[in-house]
């Protein structure tokens, strides 16, 4: 392995303040973005959507439990399986206590295309306690673009998709604020960036890493946290 030459402290402290600048640089720039993000038009949604959940129905309002704002994750977790997505489970295992999002007037759940009575058995599984919806029977998934119109059982989840939508209450009304996946959704969870930190990073292969350095495939090595 390619190890990069070790130096006297004061020499690495030279590289580390270099490199500190240019982390800068980059906070500013994702200030910039939140700033835009923060001006981008939002969409009423018309259309009444009804959620499946262990105490009955709820309509999209109700995900809210009366606070602002909801950020929504779409949890890939087809109708004819009996677990969830590996990687939408390793990053639930990341979201935090839910308090300091209160805080803000902000709320955070979970949906899927799943029944409920599956979605309850795999939270039971897994020790959370976020809420979590079915949208087993209505259009939410694929009018959201994160599932096929028909459920696809040859395909991963059945062919559903994962992402992350926000939303804004004002009274009864729900906008739709903003919608990421893909490497979008990795900028929440704590695991990716704290690898990022470490010398050998996420020791996968798309990195540039110095030659000899331990890489894997991307999205292979994980696992649900009960079966490593």
């Amino acid at each position: 392995m390619n190890l990069p030459p070790v130096v006297s402290a004061e020499e690495w402290q030279v590289a580390l303040e270099a490199l500190l600048a240019r982390e800068k640089e980059a906070t500013r720039a994702r200030d910039a973005l939140a700033a835009a993000r923060r001006r981008l038009p939002r969409v009423l949604i018309e259309k009444e959507y009804v959620f499946d959940t262990a105490a009955g129905s709820a309509r999209l309002l109700d995900l809210f439990e009366s606070r602002r704002q909801l950020l929504l994750y779409h949890f890939m977790f087809g109708p004819n399986q009996d677990a969830g997505c590996d990687g939408c489970s390793m990053f639930v295992d990341q979201v935090g206590h839910l308090a300091h999002l209160h805080a803000r007037d902000t709320s955070f759940a979970l949906a899927s295309r799943a029944p409920i009575e599956k979605l309850e058995a795999y939270r039971k599984r897994m020790g959370w306690a976020i809420r979590w919806y079915s949208s087993f029977d209505s259009d939410f998934n694929v009018d959201f673009g994160v599932g096929p119109e028909t459920p696809q059982p040859d395909a991963y989840q059945d062919g559903e998709t994962f992402g992350l939508s926000v939303f804004l209450r004002d009274g009864d009304r729900v906008f739709r604020t903003y919608f990421t996946t893909a490497r979008g959704v990795e900028a929440l969870g704590s695991v990716w960036t704290l690898l990022d930190l470490t010398p050998l990073g996420r020791q996968e292969e798309w990195e540039d890493s110095p030659e000899g350095y331990p890489q894997t495939k991307p999205y292979e090595w994980w696992r649900r946290h009960d079966e490593y």
